[in-house]
């Protein structure tokens, strides 16, 4: 029943995505396994998955529970060695490229909930990653973090304050200004509008949109919400049997015949969050 989407890029239609002609992958798995467990009880998230991911792109990864989607960020993070197979990062194994102490200048990662330090201030949170290289006198690395604190649409006044007395969609801000701090080229979200209220959700969309055009960002991000995904992916990758099944821009990967897909897209509230896509596809047909 899958064979006909398994691997499978789609491209062509009003919005189908084409990386252009000479475009290398920032990142790229290749015949990628990733195992737990050991013996009998050894079992597999990933089996020979294969995904290319291009400069300047915003791409969405979906799939049901259990399908590795978080765990493929982790081997991107080179938190996890594969099985088989390989993960790099601008043509270098994904543990080569980010290791070391300058990790934060080369991907940065917002966590679903945050994970903000509590004992540091907002400021703090946002400088972490520079003033532990301990090279840049204390003023720059405030003016730096400042810098990013603005960016991320706080205020100079909320520098001072604890993460105990953030609101939900402030914590997000501070986390992505501290993920951004050191001007990474890549950037991973795992559910970054989940727990935000529907106008929050909207906002915080908005400023990652503005962030990724300003900063030239290449953005991997796993995320439920059908509102997120269609206001902001590129192009969206599937993961399903232990593998990517299909990736192509949102709306085309919609109409794809697989049982996870059509459940996905096509019930009442993919249907409700692909109804301003599908208008604006009948605005640009007509």
């Amino acid at each position: 029943m899958t064979a006909n989407v398994q691997n499978r890029l789609i491209d062509g239609g009003v919005g189908g995505y084409q990386p252009p002609p000479d475009a290398r992958p920032l990142v790229q798995a290749t015949d990628l396994w990733t195992e737990f467990g050991a013996g009998e009880s050894r079992f597999a998230v990933h089996q020979d998955l294969n995904l290319d991911v291009y400069p300047g792109e915003i791409l969405t990864l979906v799939g049901g529970s259990g399908t590795g989607k978080t765990v493929l960020l982790r081997q991107i993070l080179g938190l996890l060695s594969p099985s088989r197979g390989t993960v790099s990062i601008s043509g270098r194994p994904s543990r080569e490229a980010i290791n070391g102490e300058l990790a934060a200048s080369r991907v940065g990662m917002l966590f679903q909930q945050g994970a903000l330090y509590s004992a540091f201030n907002v400021l703090d949170n946002i400088a972490f990653a520079l003033r532990e290289q301990g090279t840049l006198p204390d003023s720059v690395v405030r003016d730096a973090a400042m810098v990013k604190l603005q960016m991320a649409g706080l205020k100079p006044e909320h520098a001072t304050r604890m993460p105990a007395d953030l609101s939900g969609g402030m914590i997000k801000r501070v986390a992505l200004a501290r993920s951004l701090v050191m001007d990474p080229p890549l950037l991973l979200l795992d559910e970054p509008t989940a727990g935000l209220d529907p106008q929050g959700s909207d906002e915080f969309c908005d400023l990652l949109r503005e962030v990724h055009g300003e900063l030239g960002l290449t953005v991997i991000m796993v995320t439920h919400d059908l509102d997120t995904l269609f206001a902001l992916s590129t192009r969206v990758a599937v993961l399903a049997e232990k593998k990517v099944l299909v990736t192509g821009a949102p709306r085309d990967v919609a109409q794809a015949k697989h049982p996870f897909i059509e459940h996905f897209f096509q019930g009442e509230r993919g249907r409700r969050a692909m109804t301003p896509v599908q208008g604006g596809q009948a605005a640009e047909e007509s």
